[in-house]
């Protein structure tokens, strides 16, 4: 994988990603691959001198004209008459487009390019059609099997189910999917990290106990894990989630299988805050997303932290090569 770009797409356009990626654009003057934001150039400009961000910008028509070590940017049309305001359906058309224009450009391109994203509202631009970016970038480039892995060089946690109702968690549970995601994962780290890793995985129920007659434990969870490690896989458990991730334990793995999105991603959030990306396996490219969402409480307000956004470029120019 010989990888050329980084394309950024900015997203929501009223969230604290245009802050974010300014501080981390002001400091940084040099780049081991070309740079590519995706967005309104315009508003982007208004938004980083409202907020005292200056950092030079190479407008470009087509990525080939991208140059090195200088932020470029395909300009993409939105009518906006604020520099900031309320998250709404109206920026939804710009979102799609900007997108699709970096879908159709990294299709293109192949293996020469990595995927960023700023956040995007779940319920204005996702509006229940999709359960996630995760899901939604899935459905774009008609990908299957697509795993959500929240990353830290220390510790790594994927959920087996991503953004649904707790009541439809155990229906979504199979042994088939834990064992298609481990060893996704599992490839990821040999291949892309060079690293031997070992999993834990977690139960579905208190204690990995439960008075049903039906046990996910015993009848999902279990049977996959010595399905697991027949294939050679470091992997242990059924754990119960309540008290795993005390330091002793966390330290004895790599990644943590859950079940669902919040019993994993409460806890790696608590230990690592911004020092963690979500990075999406099973897609046609390596995409990645800081750990944030569009955070509009805090728009313009000059203080939101953008540890996230320095980890993942700090994770692709170590691993991706």
């Amino acid at each position: 994988m010989n990888i050329k770009y980084i394309f950024v797409v900015l997203g929501e356009p009223y969230s604290t990603f245009s802050e974010i990626i300014g501080k981390y654009f002001k400091k940084k003057k040099t780049y081991k691959k070309k740079i590519i934001l995706v967005g309104n150039i315009s508003l982007l400009k208004k938004q980083l001198s409202k907020l005292k961000i200056i950092f030079p910008i190479n407008k470009i028509e087509n990525y080939k004209k991208a140059k090195k070590n200088i932020v470029n940017i395909i300009d993409v049309k939105f009518k906006h008459d604020h520099i900031f305001s309320n998250i709404s359906s109206r920026s939804n058309n710009y979102i799609e487009e900007s997108f699709k224009i970096t879908l159709e450009i990294i299709k293109k391109i192949k293996n020469k390019a990595v995927l960023i994203n700023g956040p995007i509202s779940k319920k204005s631009f996702l509006n229940k059609k999709y359960l996630g970016i995760t899901e939604y970038l899935s459905k774009k480039t008609k990908s299957k099997n697509e795993v959500m892995l929240i990353y830290n060089e220390s510790l790594s946690v994927t959920p087996l189910t991503t953004h649904i109702p707790l009541k439809y968690v155990n229906k979504n549970i199979t042994q088939n999917k834990i064992k298609e995601n481990v060893l996704r994962i599992n490839e990821f780290y040999n291949k892309k990290l060079k690293k031997k890793i070992k999993f834990a995985i977690l139960g579905l129920n208190p204690h990995c106990e439960t008075i049903d007659k039906f046990s996910e434990e015993e009848k999902i969870i279990k049977p996959s894990i010595r399905y697991l490690k027949s294939k050679g896989i470091n992997i242990d458990g059924p754990y119960s989630a309540d008290t795993f991730f005390f330091e002793k334990n966390i330290r004895k793995y790599d990644v943590v299988i859950g079940m669902y999105h919040d019993q994993v991603l409460t806890a790696i959030k608590m230990l690592y805050k911004f020092d963690a990306i979500n990075i999406t396996l099973g897609l046609p490219f390596i995409r990645i997303s800081p750990d944030h969402g569009p955070n509009s409480i805090m728009i313009g307000k000059n203080r939101s932290d953008p540890s996230s956004f320095i980890y993942s470029m700090r994770f692709i120019e170590k691993y991706i090569k």
